[in-house]
């Protein structure tokens, strides 16, 4: 990380990731391989992808407020238990070899990705049979998503966007502003962890981070603007794209 032309290279692939992740996409599909691409093995790019991408968190919770109205209770409810799971799984990758969940993660991504794209259908099938999803089912998919965040991340806002989609709230790009929010506060305790234990390649974290906080500004306007035919399967695109990545290189 001694040269000007990486750091350029991660600050402009921190633009591009803060952007596609905060319009509903997923920030590691760009910012974990720039890591990997400047020379920085596996373990210590997904650490550092963590603590950077707090930027583009930050600047997507900026930007929620106008796709949060009457949301208060939702918040108070997913925030808790969702950045004390993900810490729990930023304690797991620290502490246990990585090799099974790993074979896991690509199929994870993929199905959120799937689930993602007949969300709607299966809204509907719930309306006309008058079924609700079952609150334990609930909770611990919400647990399994917070877990895998703060574990790899990758993907993460995918899964919590579907989930949000089926439970909370049917509008996309405001399931997509409380993903923003809630994966942000459930970040910064895994980034605290990294931070003093991980293997965090700092000269890294701030090019990535700055333009990912710069991404995070903008991609909101994005997700507003562009219609949920449009953003719903290019976001599915994203997470199926990243699960075959995920799959070849794990």
């Amino acid at each position: 990380m001694d040269s000007a032309i990486q750091w350029w290279f991660l600050l402009g692939a921190g633009v591009v990731a803060g952007v596609i992740g905060t319009a509903g996409g997923i920030t590691s599909l760009v910012a974990y391989p720039a890591l990997l691409a400047v020379g920085i093995p596996p373990l210590a790019a997904n650490v550092t992808n963590s603590v950077a991408l707090l930027g583009s968190g930050f600047g997507s919770a900026l930007r929620a407020r106008l796709d949060l109205t009457g949301h208060s209770s939702t918040l108070r409810t997913w925030l808790p238990p969702t950045a004390l799971f993900s810490l729990a799984g930023a304690v797991l990758l620290v502490v246990t070899p990585s090799a099974v969940f790993d074979n896991v993660v690509p199929f994870l991504v993929a199905t959120g990705s799937v689930i993602l794209l007949v969300q709607p259908a299966i809204s509907r099938w719930q309306a006309r049979v008058g079924s609700r999803a079952n609150k334990t089912v609930v909770r611990a998919s919400g647990a399994g998503v917070a877990v895998y965040n703060g574990y790899f991340g990758a993907g993460s806002g995918i899964l919590l966007i579907a989930l949000l989609l089926f439970t909370t709230e049917p509008v996309l790009h405001r399931a997509n502003a409380l993903k923003n929010v809630i994966l942000v506060a459930s970040d910064i305790l895994p980034a605290v962890l990294f931070a003093v234990v991980g293997s965090v390649v700092w000269p890294a974290v701030w090019p990535l981070g700055i333009g990912a906080l710069a991404g995070g500004l903008i991609g909101p306007s994005v997700a507003r603007r562009v219609p949920a035919a449009v953003l719903r399967p290019a976001i599915a695109a994203c997470g199926l794209a990243l699960a075959v990545w995920l799959f070849l290189n794990h």
